[in-house]
Formats: C-alpha cells, structure tokens, sequence
C-alpha cells in the first residue's frame, strides 16, 4: 500500500491529533495518511487548523513566504489566496468551521461521510477528541459552585454521540478517540459514561464493529472484549516523551475483520521509555524575555520592579537550611543581575532556537526547523508588580527547596487579598515548573493568569509563554497559532501532543500495512522508518539561568 490513507479529525482544535498522523513518512520519504476533512467549530483555532492544512499541500517544504512571515522580514501574514490559489482552495476545502451536534453540520457529514466511502470504501480512519469541559474534574468542580447547572443537561456530556455516529457513517479501519481522565468517572443521569461509550463505540460499524485497544494497559488486559479496565485506557503521555504529566483517555478502535487478523506484536502499543524528559531539556535554551508590566510598562520600570520584587522577598525570607539558603540567595541573585543589567526583550527575540543537548534526538528533530531564526508566538505576557515578587519567590523557592511552594509558604507580605488564600482550596495558586522534571499539565487555565505556569528562571519572572507551552504540547517550533494570545494558550491548552499523536500513527500504520498485505491484496510490505534512538543522558538541574543569552 502507497497511496496515503485519508483521514477525518473531528472536533479539531488546533489540528494536534492531525499533525501527528500527517507528519508520519514511511521509508521512502511518503506520506502514510492524508488528512481529508477537519471540523473545528472555534474561530481561531479554525484559522491555525487552515493554515496548517494549506502547509501541508507543499509536503515538507513550506513556501518560502511562510518562513519568511515566521522570521518577521514581512509585514504581517502573506494573502495565500493570492500567491497560492489552488492550495489555499483546496485547505479551504479541507478544514470546515461548523459545530458538531447542529443540522448544518450533520447534513453536511452525512453527505461527506458518503462519498469518502465511495472513493475510498473502509479504507479510512478517523480522529477525534469530544470536548470535555463537563468531564474534566476541574469543570465538574466548578459546575458544582453553579447553583442552575444541571449537568444532565449539558449538551456537552452527549458530543461522543456526534463522534460514534460519524463512525457508524465512515465505518473506518481505525479510530482513535481522546478524552480526559475525568471521563472514566463522569456520570450521566447517574450512570457512567464511559462504559457506554465503550459499548456504542464497539456497534460502530455494522458489518463487523470494533475491538477497543488500550495503548497502555497497566492491568496486562489489551482490550475491553479482554476485560480492560477504564484505568487501562489512560495514557501518560510523560512516559512516553512527551516533557509533560499529561493523562488523557485514548481508545483505539480497530474494524473485527482487521483485528481478527493481527498477531499479537501487532496490537497497538506505546512502549514506555527509560527517561522522562523535562522542562529544561525542551525549553532550557530559549531565548531569555522578560515579562512586562501591566501599566506604565518599559525596560527600566520593569527593571525597578523587579529590584523592589528582590528587597521584599530578601525581607522576608522565610527560615531555612544553609544549603537551602544558599541556593535561595544564589536565585535571588540572577534576579538582580538581570534588574541592574541590560533588560532582556519581553518578544521577537532571535536564536535560541536548538534545545540543550538533553533533549531526545527524535524529539529534537520533530520540534526543529532549520530556517525559522525567530520563534513564533513567543511573547511574554504582562503582570502586575504584585504578582512580579510572587514569582520571584516561587523561582527562588524552587531553587532552593527542588518544589513548587504551596500557599502556606508564601511570607504574609507577598500573600494575595484573595478570601480563599488560606482555605486549602488552592494551595498552588502560584506554581512554579521545575526545570529537572516534566512540565505538569498544559491546560487551556495558562490563557487566564499563568499564576500555575511561572518559568524557573528568576531572572526572567513571569509565566510560560504560548511557544513554551507549545514546544511543551511538542508543537513543531513551524506551527503558527493563530488568534489573540488568550486564544492561542486556549489551543494550546486543549491539543493532543502531536509527538504522541505521532507515535500513535506508527501503530495505526503497522496494523493498516498488515491487514493490506495479510487481509486483502497481498503484496510486498512497504517498509517504515523506525523513530530514532532517543539520547538517554543524565538530567541535570544546572543553577544558573535558563535562555540563551
């Protein structure tokens, strides 16, 4: 088999779960799935997912015009209509803005669905994440502060019906589906979700139906005809190479006919690597930026702030070992060298562009792209001063004690005038990442105040940018975000990693080539490139700061 295997993602965001599965070459440097169709319902994200999927028409080599927008030699974005009509058609053509669950979208899929069949028979896979603000156990909380919510009737909680009746349309080879973790314990008019899911997504085809693969059982159960457990179903994407603690649910779904046929080397699996990769490692040596003020910003009012930042929290440190306040001291001096030197950007700076030498070799090549000299979305945000000496003391205390501090930690000077500081309910209201380990969870909160997201570098003291949480997503440092910043973390935030996603692809493709050659027509196995060794190197928690210089 050759030609490319076309693809359907729906509900889309920035085109996370897409990317990995279009980026996969087999050893002749082809392309083993196409991306057909993409529905996405968000503006902005709708805007990235064209973007990309108009890239995508030019194989691996971007226009030239592209680069040339990423290294801001242009003014603003090229008219790719103009200079690219066909392309730009055909992107149009393949990424659709409708909102699942609605007529207009329904009759649309119905038609779509019907003639992919056509041209294609079942020869297809599908993608999708359903969105799961009402599944998640932050949204759940939340909604239970809501006196008129009733989650019952929360079109939300039913959006895996739009993904199951797509399947039963397209009755694919594969499908993969994601959610997050709180799906395996959301309930529906009392009920779990997630068994019924399972038992829908099963009935998907109704020739055959599917067997529903685990991608990381812990229970050695493969399958749910196996008796997996939900539990079996989740994935932690920090085993697995991505710089994250990310748990998110996948749940392949492999057509009987196909399955029935696989050996067992062949049941979808992610192997679990050795070393966990971390934070340093992916964004260690990008460029230094520091955050702005929120009023009357420039270089020398930053500057004084962060001095005054540096007197109070030198005032009010708290008691601790000698190593301890060394290395606290040590951090508190990058600060000030930083307020008396020359103040770094807070955007548009160039370098910094290759990962520490730590970074896994085919994670640094999947993230790289030799001709961006100028890192896109890559901004600092604005902060009040306030929030300017908190962060400093999360920096430093981080430094000093290898964690994150919780709210009892924080000195009464620094303390916020928030009535539920001290109710235990938001001990991390103000995080810092630890550069030796996985980055905790990118979620779409980093587009509120980025209180949960600080950068360990006290120097810099402010949060994660979106393009370091993007390279943390395992974006490919390429993949321009479109929107206002606040729109931009919210993609970023609700992505599947795409270097998973990719991963995921590897498997997806040995079942497809096997089932062609064993299956139906059988002919000489196409051969695919295995990924490269990762580098396996001692993590290392350098004082000093982050960023090139």
């Amino acid at each position: 088999m050759t030609r490319a295997v076309p693809v359907v993602d729906l509900f889309s965001g920035p085109g996370g779960l897409a990317e990995g599965f279009s980026a996969f070459l087999g050893s002749d440097g082809g392309h083993r799935f196409r991306v057909a169709l993409s529905i996405e319902r968000d503006a902005a994200a709708h805007r990235t997912l064209r973007l990309r999927a108009f890239l995508r028409k030019f194989g691996t080599r971007f226009p030239s015009e592209y680069y040339e927008f990423l290294n801001g030699t242009t003014d603003g974005e090229p008219d790719w209509a103009t200079l690219y009509p066909e392309h730009w058609a055909a992107a149009c053509d393949e990424t659709r803005r409708l909102v699942l669950g609605e007529p207009p979208a329904s009759d649309f899929l119905r038609k779509k669905m019907a003639d992919i069949r056509a041209e294609h028979g079942g020869w297809t896979v599908l993608l999708g994440g359903p969105p799961c603000q009402s599944y998640s156990v932050v949204g759940r909380s939340r909604n239970a502060g809501n006196a008129c919510y009733e989650p019952d009737q929360d079109p939300r909680q039913s959006l895996y019906e739009e993904y199951v009746r797509v399947l039963r349309q397209l009755r694919p080879a594969v499908a993969v589906m994601e959610n997050v973790k709180g799906m395996l314990s959301a309930k529906l008019a009392g009920q779990p979700i997630f068994p019924e899911v399972m038992r829908k997504l099963q009935r998907g085809s109704p020739s055959h139906g599917y067997r529903l693969f685990a991608l990381a059982s812990r229970s050695g159960a493969r399958s749910w005809d196996e008796g997996a457990e939900p539990k079996d179903f989740l994935v932690h994407t920090e085993d697995h190479g991505v710089p994250q603690t990310r748990h998110r649910v996948f749940v392949v779904c492999i057509r009987r006919d196909i399955a029935r046929l696989l050996p067992e080397e062949l049941l979808p699996r992610l192997e679990r690597r050795s070393e966990a990769v971390s934070l340093h490692d992916i964004i260690g040596a990008m460029p230094r930026l520091r955050s702005r003020l929120s009023r009357g910003d420039s270089p020398d009012s930053w500057q004084a702030a962060v001095r005054r930042a540096c007197e109070l929290v030198e005032a009010n440190q708290r008691v601790m070992s000698r190593d301890e306040e060394r290395r606290f001291r040590q951090a508190l001096a990058l600060a000030r060298a930083t307020a008396d030197g020359v103040a770094p950007p807070h955007g548009e700076a160039s370098g910094g562009i290759v990962p520490p030498s730590d970074c896994p070799s085919d994670l640094r090549t999947w993230l790289l792209d030799e001709n961006i000299r100028t890192l896109p979305n890559n901004e600092a945000r604005a902060h009040i001063p306030e929030d300017l000496a908190r962060y400093l003391y999360a920096a430093a205390f981080g430094h000093a004690f290898r964690r994150s501090p919780k709210t009892f930690h924080f000195p009464e000077a620094l303390v916020p005038a928030h009535k539920n500081w001290n109710t235990g309910k938001f001990d991390d209201r103000f995080r810092v990442q630890l550069p030796d380990r996985p980055c905790t969870t990118v979620t779409s909160h980093l587009s509120k105040d980025g209180h949960y997201f600080i950068h360990p570098d006290p120097g810099q003291v402010r949060s994660l940018t979106v393009r370091e949480a993007a390279r943390l997503q395992t974006f490919p440092d390429n993949y321009f975000l479109h929107g206002n910043r606040t729109e931009q973390y919210v993609q970023v935030g609700n992505a599947v990693p795409p270097f998973l996603a990719w991963q995921i692809a590897r498997l997806v493709w040995a079942v497809l080539d096997h089932h062609d050659r064993v299956g139906t027509r059988p002919r000489r196995p196409v051969p695919v490139l295995p990924p490269p060794e990762p580098v396996q190197e001692e993590l290392q928690l350098p004082l000093v700061a982050m960023g090139a210089t």
